[in-house]
């Protein structure tokens, strides 16, 4: 009896093991693809918020937080993060004529040549890194990739699929990206200092999951959102007589 009870124990915890080291690679994974060292040129672009900041119309830490929980809850989610959604079900089903499409929708929503440019260049560059790769094989997804305008999300949906990350993570993950980016530029542009910047990080953050609720429960005909003052300060920052961000 103790002899076969022995074994059956050892399975256990080398199964609970496994599993373990699965969860852990996952999230080092999102991780990796979340970070501010991922060779994509993100933190090139301030997504229009240099010329909101010359402009006065952010101007503290509380102008700051207001202008990106509006970018997030009206534009963000009702795009970005929805399209996510359907690019996950579209790999699911590889489906690629429906991955094609929410890509070229995705790239349609872009409101000033300035957001198309910084979507465009960071798939772009997410592209080349992705299939540069030695650990993740993009090739069953080479048709997509090989197309000539991908939008920054659609290759982290790849990435983040590849990756074996499910559809929470990947949203949750894409979020903190954007934050991460627009508290950086504050950080440098408000200037903030660094307490206000991490401040900033904890109080966007847990605006996250009422972010997932609202992309994930709208119907087709309701995704895409506009915010005009947005479109106007990315379409008006490249006659910004001095500038620290591409335009």
């Amino acid at each position: 009896m103790g002899l076969t009870a022995q074994p059956a124990r050892a399975i256990t915890v080398i199964a609970m093991t496994t599993e373990q080291h699965s969860t852990a690679l996952k999230l080092n994974r999102l991780l990796q693809l979340c970070s501010a060292n991922l060779p994509v040129g993100g933190f090139s672009f301030s997504q229009g918020l240099e010329y909101a900041v010359e402009m006065g119309w952010i101007r503290c830490q509380k102008s700051t937080f207001s202008w990106i929980e509006l970018n997030l809850s009206e534009s963000l989610a009702r795009t970005d993060l929805a399209i996510l959604k359907h690019l996950y079900q579209a790999l699911d089903n590889h489906d690629f004529n429906r991955f094609k499409l929410a890509n070229e929708l995705l790239i349609a929503c872009r409101e000033s040549s300035e957001l198309r440019l910084a979507d465009l260049a960071m798939g772009k560059a997410l592209v080349r890194l992705l299939t540069q790769l030695d650990s993740l094989d993009s090739t069953p997804y080479s048709e997509l990739l090989n197309e000539p305008e991908l939008s920054f999300v659609s290759v982290f949906a790849i990435s983040a699929y590849l990756c074996q990350l499910d559809l929470s993570a990947a949203q949750s993950g894409f979020c903190w990206t954007y934050i991460d980016n627009q508290v950086a530029a504050a950080t440098k542009l408000v200037p903030l200092g660094q307490t206000q910047a991490q401040n900033l990080l904890f109080a966007l953050n847990a605006k996250i999951d009422h972010l997932l609720n609202i992309a994930n429960q709208l119907e087709d005909h309701e995704i895409g959102g506009s915010l005009p003052r947005l479109a106007m300060a990315s379409a008006w920052h490249e006659t910004q007589y001095t500038r620290l961000f591409r335009s």
